[in-house]
């Protein structure tokens, strides 16, 4: 069956998911988190397109974005997944596909902001919806960037944001506000297939590996065409982004080693 086509309209907005393979919980580590941010930074100086929401969870993104050029979109996903990609297997010991197929994207237009305001609000909720969190804060979403006007480095207050009121902290209550009426619809529980139960009863085949150690062909050559980013400059990044989203009275994130 044929992939539906992507829109490239100009004057839109696109929310992306993005998931790792097996719908694996490849995202925990603190660290992963961090270069996706470093990763997303680059990327806009790429790039230069608008971030207007983001969240990231254990297992998946979302994104809410505008591309400068319309039909850049294909070129600022295949280069962040990849860039990602190869950080994340490095560090993680493994190989192979680390993001699930093609990323998954939606787009509205720019003036619609009841759709807009709808889409960051759903995206910012991600955690409360997980039951991870009780609240709208978290560390690894640009929410407090909206409730309390902060900078965080990556993201933008979207136009929608921008007419809820006269004044930016009228527009911070309204969203607020909105927010708080949120009710995360429950999640349906996944459909049982025929597969699951013709292979009841089997159980995976255990493999041990004894004495074997990883042999690097002599011709092979690394995939990696750009230089690797410095640690200090992930953490400023990420440090950065989580300080200006986090928990009201949390301790500060610091962007040193």
């Amino acid at each position: 069956m044929p992939r539906a086509l992507r829109c490239f309209l100009p004057n839109r907005c696109h929310h992306i998911t993005m998931r790792c393979n097996n719908r694996e919980f490849r995202l925990t580590r603190r660290e992963c988190r961090a270069v996706l941010l470093y990763a997303i930074q680059q990327c806009q100086q790429k790039y230069r397109f608008s971030l207007y929401a983001l969240c990231i969870m254990s297992n998946h993104i979302h994104y809410l974005l505008a591309p400068k050029y319309p039909r850049e979109l294909p070129k600022i996903m295949h280069w962040l997944n990849w860039y990602t990609a190869m950080c994340f297997n490095q560090m993680l010991g493994r190989t192979g596909h680390f993001w699930e197929k093609r990323y998954h994207s939606t787009s509205f237009a720019m003036d619609d902001f009841r759709r807009a305001l709808n889409t960051i609000r759903y995206i910012h909720a991600n955690p409360k919806a997980a039951n991870i969190q009780r609240g709208f804060f978290y560390d690894f979403s640009n929410y407090g960037s909206y409730h309390r006007l902060t900078d965080d480095g990556l993201t933008e207050w979207h136009p929608a944001f921008l007419e809820l009121g006269a004044t930016l902290e009228e527009c911070a209550d309204a969203y607020h506000r909105f927010c708080r009426s949120y009710r995360p619809k429950p999640k349906a529980e996944p459909k049982p297939r025929w597969g699951s139960k013709l292979l009841k009863n089997v159980t995976p085949k255990k493999t041990y590996q004894k004495g074997k150690t990883k042999k690097t062909s002599p011709g092979q050559q690394p995939l990696w065409t750009e230089p690797m980013p410095e640690p200090s400059d992930v953490d400023r990044v990420a440090a950065k982004f989580v300080n200006a989203n986090r928990k009201p009275g949390a301790d500060p994130v610091s962007g040193a080693r």
